[in-house]
C-alpha cells in the first residue's frame, strides 16, 4: 500500500516574540483553511526570523506528526494545554506519517506540489522558550520525535483535507529515526554515514557534515 495521509492542519504565519526575552520567532502560526500557494521557499505568506538557520529552500516545508503532542502532553504536563497542532512552527500536521516510515529523499505528491524529504527539524531553544520548558529541545531529540523539511520540486497548491502520498524512494536504509540513531550513536559506523550521506535528496549541510564527521572518524 502506498504511504499516504490526509493533510489535517496547514499552518503559516508572520513573525512574534517568544516570552522570556521578547526574541523574534516564527514559530506562530495561523491556521490556514483555504488553498495555499508552496513555491521553492514554502508557503505563501510563511516567515522566519532567523534566516541563517530557518527557511530557504531546504527548509521550505516543516511537516510535523500529531501524534507527537500526546507524547509531548504526557512528559510535559504543565504545558499540555498549548501543545495542539501548529505549536511547534509546522505547516503540516498529519497523523499516520512519522519519523519511522519516512525516509530521507522520499518524494511527496501534496496537493497539487511534490515536495522531497530533505531533512530532519532539528530543534533549537527557541522551542524551550515558546513553551517555558528548558528540557524541551534535548526531549525531542532524545525521542527522535522532530518532524522533517521538504524542499520544493515542484510548486503548486495545498489545502486542508488533502492527501500526502509517497511517489518515490530513494532508501529503505535511512528513516528520519534511522538518521538521528546514527547521528547520535557514540561510536557511529563510517560506513554508515557515508552511505547516508550519499542518499538521493539529502541537505547538502547534511552531505558536508557527515563527510567532515566520516573524515574525522578515519583519522
Amino acid at each position: 500500500m502506498t504511504l499516504s495521509a490526509i493533510i489535517g492542519h496547514v499552518f503559516a504565519g508572520g513573525i512574534g516574540a517568544l516570552p522570556r526575552e521578547g526574541q523574534p520567532s516564527g514559530i506562530y502560526k495561523r491556521l490556514i483553511v483555504t488553498p495555499v500557494v508552496i513555491g521553492p521557499e514554502g508557503l505563501e505568506g510563511d516567515q522566519q526570523a532567523d534566516r541563517r538557520v530557518h527557511g530557504g529552500t531546504e527548509k521550505a516545508v516543516h511537516h510535523y506528526p500529531v501524534e507527537h503532542y500526546a507524547v509531548l502532553a504526557a512528559q510535559f504536563p504543565e504545558t499540555a494545554a498549548a501543545l495542539h497542532p501548529g505549536a511547534m512552527g509546522e505547516n503540516f500536521s498529519t497523523s499516520g506519517l512519522t519519523e519511522r516510515n519516512v525516509h530521507i529523499g522520499d518524494v511527496f505528491a501534496a496537493g497539487s506540489a511534490l515536495l522531497q524529504v530533505s531533512q530532519p527539524r532539528t530543534p533549537c531553544w527557541k522551542i524551550n522558550h515558546r513553551f517555558d520548558e528548558d528540557a524541551m529541545a534535548r526531549f525531542f531529540l532524545h525521542a527522535r520525535i522532530t518532524g522533517w523539511y521538504y524542499r520544493v520540486l515542484a510548486p503548486g497548491l495545498v489545502r486542508p483535507g488533502d492527501r500526502i502520498s509517497l511517489v518515490e524512494r530513494h532508501t529503505d536504509r535511512f528513516s528520519i529515526d534511522s538518521f538521528w540513531r546514527l547521528q547520535h550513536a557514540e561510536t557511529p559506523s563510517v560506513a554508515e554515514m557515508e552511505a547516508l550521506a550519499a542518499v538521493p535528496g539529502l541537505a547538502p549541510d547534511w552531505v558536508r557534515r557527515l563527510g567532515e564527521r566520516a573524515a574525522w572518524l578515519k583519522r
